[in-house]
């Protein structure tokens, strides 16, 4: 039994109350879903600003719950408010930090909004989490924080120049956790995770993950866009694999584990144009009659990294992660929640 089961086994039999903060979006749901599975208590805290009501709805009906469960209880907050982040941490064993805003475009059009939420909202966070002792808090680091540095794959503690605000504000999260482990105690870890992809992520608007934009793009009859010549490559990794990284850096007692951060990843690189076909793959292959199509290229985007990759050994070292699901076999198990949802 790997270590990753015998985490599972053991939440089982012992359930702690979690905060998620983040839980009405992608993976903030998949947590919910996967914690209320084991028998755990979970709060949550949303302000919906990207996050979506009937990404819970769907995370307590797979579980097998509903709104009214006791194990679940939901907080519409926003983490920019000290006063908000204290009641939310009150009586939680573990803290899953994953408000924020994401994407790179996003951040360069608007820094200012990206630090009040990443950065300000983080530092709340913290507070309140050492406030109320809670036992541990893990967040949710990112790739960008590798920045312009060329090595692959990305080894956790060599990084470059940050090429975005939001890698920015990524990495002064980085920095201002351990720097509350070490004056204050409070036990933290940081995920740097590498695009992450699965059911419930959001295909829609301007700053939309490439997978799930793709996928409604295809099944609409829209133009797919490829940013650059379809040679930028990514460490595509599925969201079970990060929610196992979650649950195994929350409960670790590795001393060595924790004040740590860790790329969460496959050690594998795919690139664009790969990556389209093993879409258009699955696609074809539910709905035969689903037209084939070229992607458009255009412009590489400011801000994007060439290629990324990561090395996982510090996380199979520290954690025991060992990911459940290459890109083929998260697409595979993906491609009919995709389709369900995203046809509609």
């Amino acid at each position: 039994m790997n270590k990753y089961e015998q985490t599972k086994q053991h939440l089982r039999k012992n359930t702690s109350t979690w905060l998620v903060t983040g839980i009405a979006g992608f993976i903030g749901s998949n947590l919910l879903e996967t914690l209320l599975d084991l028998n755990q208590n979970v709060v949550g805290l949303d302000n919906f600003s990207t996050g979506y009501q009937k990404n819970i709805d769907q995370a307590l009906q797979d579980s097998g719950c509903n709104n009214t469960d006791d194990r679940f209880k939901l907080i519409d907050g926003d983490i920019r408010d000290l006063e908000t982040c204290e009641k939310a941490c009150d009586g939680a064993d573990y803290i899953l930090h994953h408000a924020a805003l994401g994407s790179v475009p996003r951040s360069i059009e608007d820094p200012i909004l990206t630090n009040q939420s990443n950065i300000d909202g983080f530092l709340n966070m913290l507070v309140a989490a050492r406030n109320k002792k809670v036992k541990r808090f893990v967040y949710a680091a990112s790739s960008s924080t590798y920045g312009d540095h060329p090595g692959l794959p990305k080894v956790e503690d060599v990084i470059g120049t940050p090429l975005s605000p939001y890698a920015v504000t990524k990495l002064v999260n980085e920095l201002y956790a351990s720097l509350f482990n070490r004056l204050y105690g409070l036990e933290t870890i940081g995920l740097r995770y590498f695009n992450i992809f699965g059911k419930r992520q959001d295909p829609e608007g301007a700053y939309a993950a490439v997978i799930p934009k793709w996928v409604s793009s295809l099944l609409k009859g829209e133009d797919v866009f490829i940013y650059g010549d379809g040679t930028t490559s990514r460490d595509f990794c599925y969201i079970k694999n990060a929610v196992q990284a979650n649950l195994l850096a929350a409960t670790t007692e590795n001393p060595d584990a924790v004040d740590q951060v860790y790329n969460v990843a496959l050690n594998a690189r795919t690139d664009l144009n790969e990556l389209f076909e093993i879409i258009q793959t699955r696609l074809c292959s539910r709905i035969p009659d689903l037209p084939k199509v070229k992607p458009i290229y255009q412009d590489f985007r400011s801000g994007d990294v060439l290629h990324s990759q990561a090395d996982i050994s510090k996380a199979a070292n520290l954690l025991g992660y060992a990911p459940t699901h290459t890109i083929d076999q998260g697409l595979d198990e993906a491609a009919d929640w995709y389709i369900g949802a995203l046809s509609a």
